[in-house]
């Protein structure tokens, strides 16, 4: 008895203890850094398991030593490049199968959750994504960590987020955070976790989001370099000063990188097409995936997971322009060929290998063509990394500071920096997308960045509608309207036929036009309707509607049950519309400034 008693007395404490930390959470942004401190703690231990469990896997599949890395390894067994592909991409085909027979929808990334859904995550999806791209990387396919590191750090956070029952814009700041202390563990880069976090994630920089994300990515890095180090980390040499010359050299780069950037986007499709195939089975596809990688890397291994043993092993040695060129060639391709069969992983880490071959490739033919505008290599590859990395990615900060970390070269991140914000106008005005969003796209949505306009769809006519809408039948007289409704007691009336289905729409003042009043008794109020073809659907959202009152120049609109069915299920005026966008905008810009709401 005294047992259950001190139970329900313990319950009740701990209630009353949560509800104070949630009220502290939502009463000041300075308690959401302890927050973001545990969470980059979790996140940067996550990220450190998940790169040894990826490491072993490699090391017991390929037989390679346990201080190498799979891509930097000189040779691998026919059998096991052809063999631990196909086998991994078996296991993720069942996976995809029965997820389709289950009817599961897609899991949802934290660009897309934060751009659409407020920063709700599903912890469960989130798992499952980085037990995937823990498969496919462990089993060699040429994809990256990095998107499932993202994935379970955001996911956890989001958890986390609506435990403690945050506000919208905390809980997308939240879901940024989990992503920073994952790319700051990776790679042992707490500026570039906080700005990965800013530019892909949150989608904007602001003073009240800077310290709990900078607090998330330093705790997340300090924990994966407390466990062992960070498993994408990168030791560059000293790097020379960069000249004049240098510069332009280097802008010339960031364009090429540019280019290739949105050839590999576009070419994505076409690879998923090839995949999507109705006579192949789902289950099917990253079999054949796998063994194309696993073709490719007996040719050579460095197409083999991220790439990150190859590019540490490429920035130290000479290479032939062919072999670049061919190197190339095979890990893009492998790349696509992974995420389009059905492989999970991120490009965040191959684009960054990718970039730098195409910078020692620049270099290497710049040289040959002219010798006196010849750049330092190393140089060429760094901007190359960076410049393809924004153009895949996006985030010329992102890439700009993951140098300036890497070198500790202020002059070489100045010149990088320039490449990068090339690179991103260039992308943008030829394409518009960066791979993430490109992708979203390509399934319907049309975000590009993770901006939020989940508000946005949100409001909908429906939601700001009102369904008391004054209907007469069309035959009705203007003098009986006029007994019916008073002038002032609704801004216009809705005419109905004798289906009750929507034929038009009159204004009160232009019903009692002092003109009418001679023929009130003769005349249906039918010849007086107005945008009889222009309706309101109430699906649509705040901004779409707002287009058809501006191109309608209508003060109000019909609401009809869809546009098939010409029902009238209510009104909506332009005025009240407008006024319910600006509130919102209003909400958003005061998250963004870091107001509290």
């Amino acid at each position: 008895m005294f047992g259950r008693i001190r139970h329900i007395v313990d319950r009740k404490g701990s209630n009353r203890v949560l509800v104070r930390v949630r009220a502290l959470l939502r009463s000041n942004e300075f308690y959401l850094i302890p927050l973001a401190l545990v969470i980059g703690a979790i996140a940067g231990a996550i990220v450190t398991l998940m790169a040894v469990i990826a490491q072993i896997a490699h090391v017991l599949i390929y037989g390679i030593p346990v201080d190498v890395r799979l891509s930097a390894h000189a040779f691998i067994s026919p059998w096991a490049a052809l063999i631990a592909p196909t086998l991994g991409g078996l296991s993720l085909g069942v996976m995809e199968w029965w997820r389709r027979r289950l009817k599961i929808s897609n899991a949802v990334d934290p660009i897309e959750a934060n751009a659409l859904r407020g920063g709700h995550l599903s912890l469960r999806d989130s798992v499952v994504v980085s037990s995937q791209t823990l498969i496919s990387n462990g089993c060699g396919a040429s994809v990256g960590l990095e998107a499932g590191y993202t994935q379970i750090g955001s996911g956890i956070a989001s958890l986390l987020g609506r435990f403690l029952n945050l506000r919208r814009n905390d809980l997308r700041l939240i879901v940024g955070c989990g992503a920073a202390a994952a790319i700051a563990a990776a790679f042992g880069a707490p500026i570039t976790g906080a700005f990965y976090a800013c530019e892909l994630i949150v989608g904007v920089y602001a003073v009240g989001s800077a310290a709990p994300i900078l607090a998330a990515s330093l705790a997340g890095a300090l924990t994966a370099q407390w466990l062992g180090g960070a498993p994408y980390s990168l030791e560059v040499p000293h790097v020379g000063a960069v000249g004049v010359e240098q510069y332009l050299a280097l802008i010339v780069l960031a364009l090429v990188t540019a280019g290739v950037g949105i050839a590999v986007m576009r070419s994505s499709p076409a690879f998923e097409r090839l995949f999507a195939q109705a006579w192949l089975p789902v289950w099917f596809r990253p079999v054949i995936g796998g063994l194309m990688v696993g073709g490719m890397a007996i040719v050579t291994p460095q197409v083999l997971a991220a790439g990150h043993g190859a590019m540490v092993l490429d920035l130290h040695q000479e290479m032939t322009i062919g072999l670049i060129a061919v190197i190339i060639g095979l890990k893009v391709t492998a790349c696509l060929v992974s995420l389009a069969s059905g492989f999970r992983g991120g490009l965040f880490f191959a684009s960054l290998f990718v970039g730098s071959l195409i910078g020692k490739f620049f270099a290497a033919v710049l040289l040959l063509v002219s010798p006196s505008f010849a750049i330092d290599p190393l140089v060429a590859m760094l901007a190359g990394m960076a410049t393809l990395g924004v153009a895949i990615v996006g985030g010329p900060l992102t890439m700009s500071f993951l140098v300036l970390e890497m070198t500790r070269n202020v002059d070489v991140t100045a010149v990088v920096l320039a490449g990068c914000i090339v690179t991103s106008i260039s992308v943008r005005f030829m394409f518009g997308h960066s791979f993430s969003t490109w992708r979203l796209h390509l399934r319907g949505e049309t975000i590009r960045s993770a901006n939020d306009v989940g508000w946005l769809r949100n409001l909908t006519v429906e939601r700001m509608m009102r369904s008391d809408a004054g209907k007469v039948p069309s035959t009705t007289t203007i003098a009986a309207t006029r007994n019916e409704f008073l002038l002032g007691s609704r801004p216009g009336i809705v005419i109905v036929n004798n289906a009750d289905e929507y034929v038009g729409l009159v204004m009160l003042p232009d019903l009692y036009s002092n003109d009418l009043d001679t023929i009130a008794d003769d005349i249906q109020v039918i010849e007086l309707a107005r945008f009889t073809d222009i309706v309101l659907l109430p699906e649509m959202n705040v901004k779409t509607a707002m287009a058809v009152f501006d191109e309608a120049e209508a003060e109000m609109l019909a609401v009809v049950e869809s546009a098939d069915s010409r029902k009238v299920i209510g009104f909506l005026t332009e005025s009240f519309a407008r006024r319910r966008y600006v509130e919102e905008i209003d909400k958003a810009t005061r998250g963004v400034l870091g107001a509290l709401s």
